[in-house]
C-alpha cells in the first residue's frame, strides 16, 4: 500500500551555512520543486558538519515530517561526514558499489585527473540505501526508509543536487508514493506596496473560501500573490484568481510566477521590436537581467555603461556643459541618455538609468527615462536602501516602465 507523503522537513549540512560564506539556496529550491506534488514543508533546518548536531536534528525532524530531505557532507574531504552517520543511523554497514566506482574512476580518467583513494571512497556507501545515482559529479545520492519515513541524501553542490532531484527523487516520488493535489494561481503586481495591497483586498480575503489561502510574497519593487487549495477543484480556485487580477488591476503585470525580464522579452517578440540599455549607476545590471532570458539576442540590441560624464560625451555625444548645467542624475540627461541609445543602436526602445545609489546620501535618487521614436518619458525614483538592494529595485522599476511603455507605444 503506498504511503501518504503530506510533509517534508530540509536538512542543510555545512559549516559554511552557517557562517554565511555560502548562502542556502537549496531548500528553496527543493520547497519549490515539491510545491506541485502537495507536500507541504514543514521545518528547515541547517546545522553544522558536527555529528551529534545532525544526529539531533535528524531525530527531531523526523516527528515532525514524512519526508526528509538533506544536502551536503557527501564529498570526499574529512569534513564530509554524512555518509558513514548515516549508516551508522539506519544500522547498516558501508560497501562498495561497483557501478559507482566505474563512474567515479571513468569520470577523473576523461578529466585526465589522478584518482585519489578519497575519490574512491564516494563509491563506499551505506548497505541498506537506494543508491540514486549523480551523472553530474561523483558522489551519489542515496534513498532511505525508516518506519514511516523517508530519507533522502543529496550533494550540497546545486545543479548536481538539482539533477538528481529532477531525474531520480522526483519520479520516485511521484510513482511511489500517493499524492495530494494542491492547486496554486500565482499573479505579479509591482509599483505598490505588500500593505497597500493588503488594505485593497481586505474584503476580498473576507470573503476567500476557508480552503483558500491567499498568500504575499512581496519582493523588491513587486509582490506576487498566490492562492492556493488543496481542498477546493481548480476551477473554483480560477473563479477567485480572476477575481484577484480584477480587483489588482492598476498594479497587475502578469499572471504567472515569472520574472519581469521574462514577461518584458515575451512583449518585444510578440511586437517584433528591439530594445538596447544604457546605463549609469547600475553599472549594466539591467542589461544582465535582461540577457540572462533565453533568446533575449531576438530583441536586446546592446548596451552601453557610461558611467562618467566624459563617458556620456565620447560615447553618446552628449555635450559636457549640458550635464554640468543640469546634473548627471537629471530628467534632463537621462532623456538625452535614452534618446542617444535610439539613434546609436537604431532600436526600437531605449531605456536610460541615471542615479546615486549609495547609502547615505542625502538624496538618494535615480533617473529613469525611456524613447521611442520622437516620445519619451522619464521617472524620478526614490532608493533608500544599500547599494546591491538599490540597484536590485531600480532595474526591478526600469523593466515594469519599459513593460507599461511597450503596452503603450505598440498600440497600432
Amino acid at each position: 500500500m503506498k504511503t501518504m507523503i503530506k510533509t517534508c522537513a530540509i536538512l542543510t549540512i555545512g559549516d559554511e551555512l552557517l557562517i554565511g560564506q555560502t548562502i542556502d539556496t537549496n531548500s528553496a529550491w527543493i520547497a519549490k520543486a515539491l510545491e506541485p506534488l502537495g507536500i507541504q514543508i514543514k521545518q528547515r533546518v541547517s546545522v553544522g558538519d558536527v555529528k551529534q548536531d545532525i544526529l539531533d536534528a535528524l531525530n527531531h525532524i523526523r516527528n515532525h515530517a514524512d519526508l526528509i530531505i538533506m544536502t551536503g557532507g557527501l564529498g570526499p574531504t574529512a569534513d564530509d561526514i554524512t555518509k558513514p552517520l548515516l549508516a551508522a543511523y539506519f544500522n547498516t554497514e558501508l560497501i562498495w558499489d561497483a557501478s559507482v566506482l566505474e563512474h567515479v574512476t571513468r569520470y577523473f580518467e576523461q578529466r585526465k585527473r589522478p584518482l585519489l583513494e578519497s575519490n574512491k571512497r564516494q563509491a563506499l556507501l551505506p548497505a541498506r540505501c537506494d543508491v540514486l545515482f549523480n551523472e553530474m559529479g561523483t558522489a551519489p545520492g542515496m534513498w532511505f526508509e525508516d518506519g514511516s519515513n523517508y530519507f533522502v541524501s543529496l550533494p550540497g553542490v546545486p545543479f548536481e543536487m538539482q539533477h538528481i532531484m529532477q531525474e531520480k527523487v522526483i519520479p520516485r516520488l511521484r510513482k511511489q508514493i500517493q499524492q495530494q493535489t494542491i492547486t496554486h494561481r500565482t499573479l505579479i503586481t509591482a509599483g505598490v506596496g505588500e500593505s497597500f495591497l493588503a488594505e485593497k483586498l481586505a474584503t476580498f480575503e473576507q470573503h476567500l473560501p476557508k480552503e483558500i489561502k491567499l498568500a504575499y510574497l512581496p519582493q523588491l519593487g513587486m509582490v506576487k500573490l498566490r492562492l492556493s487549495s488543496t481542498e477546493l477543484s481548480e476551477s473554483t480556485v480560477e473563479q477567485y484568481f480572476q477575481e484577484l487580477i480584477q480587483r489588482t488591476q492598476e498594479h497587475f503585470v502578469v499572471a504567472q510566477d515569472r520574472e519581469l525580464e521574462g514577461v518584458v522579452g515575451d512583449l518585444l517578440i510578440q511586437t517584433k521590436q528591439g530594445v538596447a540599455c544604457i546605463e549609469s549607476c547600475t553599472g549594466g545590471a539591467l542589461a544582465s537581467r535582461i540577457t540572462a532570458v533565453k533568446g533575449a539576442s531576438k530583441y536586446f540590441q546592446g548596451s552601453f555603461v557610461t558611467y562618467t560624464p566624459e563617458m556620456k560625451n565620447k560615447v553618446l555625444g552628449i555635450d559636457l556643459n549640458f550635464i554640468e548645467q543640469y546634473g548627471a542624475v537629471s530628467e534632463e540627461v537621462a532623456v538625452e541618455m535614452a534618446k542617444a541609445g535610439l539613434r546609436q543602436w537604431g532600436v526600437d526602445y531605449c531605456v536610460a538609468v541615471s542615479g546615486l545609489l549609495e547609502k547615505g546620501d542625502e538624496d538618494n535618487r535615480v533617473w529613469i527615462a525611456l524613447a521611442h521614436g520622437n516620445i519619451t518619458e522619464a521617472h524620478k525614483i526614490f532608493v533608500p536602501y544599500d547599494r546591491i538592494r538599490n540597484t536590485q529595485l531600480t532595474t526591478t522599476v526600469a523593466l515594469n516602465l519599459l513593460r507599461k511603455f511597450i503596452m503603450v507605444n505598440s498600440i497600432s
